[in-house]
């Protein structure tokens, strides 16, 4: 057996074992649906702050970003830009009063502090809406989002399979999703946000590792030329065209910063911040969470760069989204490769297991427990939602198998559809009093709606080539306002808004000596 693949097999062998063996590890500490689907609120600052990064963060960091800087340029380096400041943005304006809110709330079922679970189940106790629209509509986009969403994990791990061990992408999509729902079964968010430590440390390693390398070897490499890097930061079309304006242009400065808005709302980083220990541990989380995307981010980008310089424009690469993996096997040792190959592996499996989780939360939560069986013990609601991840995986898997979508296509529509359909209703809903049910329902449907059509819209008709998050940003916007009035702000949604305000600035206030 050739030794690339022996130490490839190994390292991957490894790294399951690993993963499997935290999920083991906290079996026995998931007894509740709250265990299950956020850990009982015991995140500490590290934990939170690095599994919002690698449940965010997935095979698009290194797999999607470097592919697109390599075909693109330097253009698509704004979404990096957008992505650090909606991240940052989004511990600072949501985490803290997302976490008091979400578990202060008034029940709107039953009365009494609700401890909400689910996004679904936060936004109908926030607007005590009994009709159950909020609830059953949330839980819809979020299933329907999340499919595409973890199909594109499975397609990067289809294809980092595909390229290390030869094997059909078919056969590694059913392998990779078989760990990730075995793991997720098992431990439930403590699994997930444990495993995320491990995997955001490998993914950051094996960022500054490559870049170095391969920066090291071609400016070694007297014979080499890299005059291609000079049209990569001056932005170029296809792969060598030289386009400095294409940099600057409207549209695609506007369409990458865009991608930020996303972040107010992604429910699998959202449950970090509700699942944290307590608000005071969010400022440290933020800052651990922050640095890490910023230098992650830039790495990322320097590696696109640096596969352009090594592998050059005339032949380049079939695959763009291959350049991480193929530096690696063209510079590496093969155990250092292996290595490094598996946090390749992390970076999709630590997205795939948060989404996972989230998606068959909203499916027990917000669907059984909510509208079948409300009095249902804990122990049948753990299993339930163990249950619910392996249909949702499935169904995920049909997705990943059944076309060629890129890893950037999937994740890029999962990613406005939530963003839009959740971003500004969550927001507004921290801060605004006076907001009612139907304002938050206009803007999920016409958020959501406006980013699944835009793209089609845009395709046959308009042709501006701008990013869906940003008009279904806008109707979402226009939908809360319009809509508002038809609801009503009830003296209980008041109180507790002014109760949920004053503990979070209380909690905010330094210790005295």
């Amino acid at each position: 057996m050739d030794k690339s693949l022996l130490a490839s097999i190994l390292t991957f062998a490894a790294y399951f074992v690993v993963m499997v063996g935290i999920g083991l590890w906290v079996y026995k500490r998931t007894v509740s649906l709250s265990d299950f689907v956020l850990g009982g609120r015991r995140l500490n600052s590290w934990v939170a702050g690095l599994s919002a990064n690698a449940s965010d963060f997935s095979g698009w960091l290194l797999l999607g970003l470097p592919g697109a800087i390599y075909l693109s340029g330097l253009g698509e380096a704004w979404i990096a830009v957008g992505l650090a400041l909606g991240f940052a943005g989004s511990w600072i304006v949501i985490a803290g009063r997302l976490r008091v809110y979400t578990e202060r709330a008034t029940d709107a079922r039953s009365g009494g502090e609700s401890d909400s679970l689910t996004l679904s189940s936060y936004l109908e106790n926030r607007f005590s809406d009994r009709t159950g629209l909020l609830r059953g509509v949330s839980a819809v986009l979020i299933l329907a989002f999340y499919l595409f969403y973890v199909a594109s994990g499975l397609v990067a791990m289809g294809g980092l399979f595909e390229q290390v061990f030869g094997m059909s992408s078919a056969v590694a999509i059913i392998a990779g999703v078989s760990i990730v729902v075995f793991y997720t079964f098992l431990g439930g968010f403590l699994a997930v946000s444990y495993t995320d430590v491990v995997q955001a440390v490998m993914m950051w390693v094996a960022l500054l590792i490559v870049p170095i390398v391969a920066v090291v070897a071609i400016m070694g490499d007297e014979g080499r030329d890299i005059g291609g890097i000079s049209a990569v930061l001056g932005g170029f079309e296809g792969q060598g065209s030289l386009d400095i304006g294409g940099v600057l242009a409207p549209v695609v400065v506007i369409s990458g910063l865009a991608w930020g808005i996303g972040y107010l709302g992604q429910p699998h980083i959202l449950a970090r911040f509700m699942g944290i220990r307590s608000v005071k541990d969010v400022p440290r989380a933020g800052a651990v969470s922050v640095a890490w995307a910023v230098s992650a981010m830039t790495l990322a980008v320097v590696m696109g760069f640096a596969g352009v310089a090594f592998f050059g424009f005339e032949e380049g690469l079939e695959n763009s989204e291959n350049v991480f993996p193929s530096l690696i096997q063209a510079l590496m040792n093969p155990w250092v490769a292996g290595l490094l190959l598996a946090a390749i592996l992390a970076a999709v499996m630590s997205t795939a297991d948060s989404q996972l989780l989230v998606a068959s939360s909203a499916l027990t939560e917000d669907g059984y427990r909510a509208f079948l069986k409300r009095d249902a013990s804990p122990l049948t609601l753990v299993w339930v939602s163990r249950g619910a991840v392996v249909a949702v995986a499935v169904a995920a898997a049909g997705i990943a198998l059944s076309g060629n979508n890129t890893v950037m296509d999937l994740v890029g529509y999962a990613w406005a559809g939530f963003g839009a359909g959740f971003g500004p209703v969550i927001l507004l809903s921290l801060y605004w009093k006076r907001m009612t049910w139907t304002g938050a329902l206009a803007g999920m449907v016409g958020g959501g709606a406006t980013a699944v059509i835009w793209d089609v819209l845009d395709e046959k008709v308009l042709e501006t080539g701008l990013y869906a998050m940003v008009p279904a940003v806008v109707v979402s916007l226009v939908g809360i306002f319009v809509f508002n009035g038809l609801g009503r702000a009830t003296d209980a949604m008041g109180e507790d808004f002014d109760r949920v305000d004053t503990e979070y600035r209380e909690a905010k206030k330094p210790v005295s000596a």
